[in-house]
């Protein structure tokens, strides 16, 4: 396995990999199994497997948390390497970010729900590195998780419209035993948060049970009011939305698939999932 810290390092070892296949898995490290799984399809699916390791500062909106996000490059290429990764990018920002990206990506309006007014400029951040790690990666295939379900229908959405002829494949969320999703985040959680935070799931994957209950919008305050009951918790939002136009829908007849997708505080970390409710 070959790390890449230039661009100009990167590009000579890419030439090495023109005979086949290339999948590439982008990430912002502190990587845990939920990123291995990708990095597995991508090896089982391409003859070649490239990961970029890049914090990305443009799609951080709040600065305390992009300062505090943890790197952990030594153990994560020592975690690719096992998993048969060929070549690791693990740019500085001046390799990524010559100069300002001031480019504004037009996102469908897909960015308008969900994470997208709740912090804003983070999906726009999220295009610009990825486009410019796709002109610089040149890959056949894409892999991305499906806990940040609304990133993966925005990265399909740009994909297409600019024409990359690259195959977004989305991949299963990962979760810890106790159904908490794997999230580098979880890291920076104190135990007592850590033991909380699966009720986060708990109450969030009985979704498809209420449907004949109640509500749409019963349905999301009962679940707001059940996480809350925890102290270490504080929803932030919860929202049943058309999985393929990603609007908030305001009666369960209003979309043929749906998905819960919520955010939640364990002070100061802030948890996202989803789940499928139909």
């Amino acid at each position: 396995m070959i790390v890449a810290k230039t661009l100009q390092e990167f590009l000579q070892a890419r030439e090495a990999l023109s005979n086949g296949n290339v999948g590439f898995v982008p990430t912002m490290g502190a990587l845990h199994q939920g990123h291995i799984s990708l990095v597995e399809h991508s090896v089982e699916k391409c003859k070649y497997t490239v990961v970029s390791i890049f914090v990305n500062p443009t799609q951080f909106n709040n600065q305390n948390d992009l300062a505090t996000y943890p790197r952990t490059l030594e153990a994560d290429c020592a975690l690719l390497e096992k998993s048969g990764v060929d070549l690791v990018f693990a740019p500085g920002v001046e390799d990524i970010y010559p100069s300002p990206d001031e480019r504004v990506f037009d996102l469908g309006g897909l960015d308008s729900y969900g994470e997208g007014p709740r912090r804003p400029g983070h999906f726009n951040g999220v295009a610009q590195v990825v486009t410019r790690l796709f002109d610089i990666v040149k890959p056949q295939f894409a892999f991305f998780g499906q806990k940040d379900f609304q990133q993966v229908a925005i990265v399909k959405h740009f994909t297409k419209k600019l024409g990359y002829g690259i195959e977004i494949v989305q991949c299963p969320t990962l979760r810890e035993e106790d159904g908490l999703a794997k999230s580098s985040r979880n890291t920076l959680l104190t135990p007592a948060q850590r033991e909380a935070a699966p009720h986060i799931y708990e109450c969030i994957k009985t979704a498809p049970e209420l449907m004949d209950k109640m509500s749409v919008a019963e349905a999301v305050k009962h679940l707001q009011e059940r996480i809350n009951q925890n102290s270490e918790l504080e929803v932030e939002y919860i929202e049943m939305v058309d999985a393929s136009t990603l609007k908030p829908v305001e009666k369960w007849s209003d979309a043929q698939e749906i998905q819960l997708w919520c955010a939640v505080y364990a002070r100061p970390v802030r948890l996202i999932d989803n789940v499928k409710v139909k």
